[in-house]
């Protein structure tokens, strides 16, 4: 059999757009019913649904925004600490750091008089991602360690698993055009993100051709908040191995987030700017 093809078309999937088309219905529903409760649920589904593409922090930022004050002003704290933590997300990812601090302080109050102790895993990740952004890996470096370790035990798998794989690669991706060095994950599992590190973790090894191969065959990045970072991976990659079509599809893929960075959407890490992993992207598609 040929091999299956490397990721979906990049037109948005007919059942997706259907998904936020009834999330917008429900946001419009729920507005003309007047019911802040029912209302803050249903900008949860909008948020939910806003990851069709690269990109979203400014559809999500007043979505949270809307939610801290459906939360502050109908007594709704849960909704409220939702929406202040989508706010730190969106704007870090727009390079709003003040504001997104101003967020964070407020979230950890809130947290804390409401007994909602995993917000503080959240927080936590913010403020290394902040570190690292405003000072250096190697001062952010045991923020992160502390905020794996509360993660660890937070009983959240969906972020714990290959979270510590992501943050290894941190400062190679912050280096325009390396590659990471042998051995640089042993003993720290991929996790769910194997499909996409392996293809960069081959190339580190000088291994081109089977490089290629895995991109053949690479899924779509999930349409989630770190759906950045991924491409950003791919794009790498095939910048290293010459694979002019993921090339073209990476650099597809990020354009809508341009003038974001590279993960910080999801208040976790941050690669650099998606608008110089794009402008590498093309470069290289330029001497391909």
């Amino acid at each position: 059999l040929p091999p299956a093809p490397a990721v979906a078309p990049s037109a948005v999937e007919p059942w997706r757009a259907r998904a936020a088309h009834a999330a917008d219905e429900a946001v419009a529903t729920a507005r003309r019913l007047g019911d802040p409760a029912l209302l803050a649920f249903a900008l949860n589904g909008a948020f939910m649904q806003s990851f069709g593409t690269c990109g979203g922090t400014t559809r999500r930022d007043p979505i949270g925004r809307e939610l801290v004050g459906l939360g502050t002003a109908h007594g709704l704290p849960g909704h409220e600490l939702l929406g202040r933590l989508i706010r730190i997300q969106a704007l870090s990812g727009q390079g709003r750091y003040t504001e997104a601090d101003t967020q964070a302080e407020a979230a950890d109050l809130l947290a804390d008089r409401h007994e909602r102790p995993l917000a503080s895993v959240f927080t936590a990740w913010y403020r290394a991602l902040r570190t690292s952004e405003s000072d250096s890996w190697t001062t952010a470096r045991p923020l992160y360690a502390t905020a794996l370790a509360r993660t660890g035990s937070s009983a959240m798998p969906g972020l714990a698993d290959g979270a510590e794989a992501l943050l290894r690669l941190l400062p190679v991706m912050r280096e325009p055009g390396a590659l990471p060095a042998p051995g640089i994950l042993d003993g720290t599992p991929p996790g769910p993100y194997h499909p996409w590190l392996e293809p960069l973790l081959l190339a580190g090894r000088g291994e081109p051709e089977q490089a290629r191969r895995a991109l053949d065959t690479v899924p779509r990045p999930p349409h989630d908040l770190l759906q950045e970072p991924l491409w950003c991976l791919l794009a790498r990659t095939a910048s290293a191995v010459g694979h002019r079509r993921i090339l073209r599809r990476a650099i597809d893929e990020l354009t809508p987030a341009a003038a974001e960075s590279a993960g910080g959407g999801s208040g976790l890490l941050s690669y650099g700017p998606v608008a110089d992993h794009l402008a590498a992207a093309s470069a290289s598609l330029d001497e391909a």
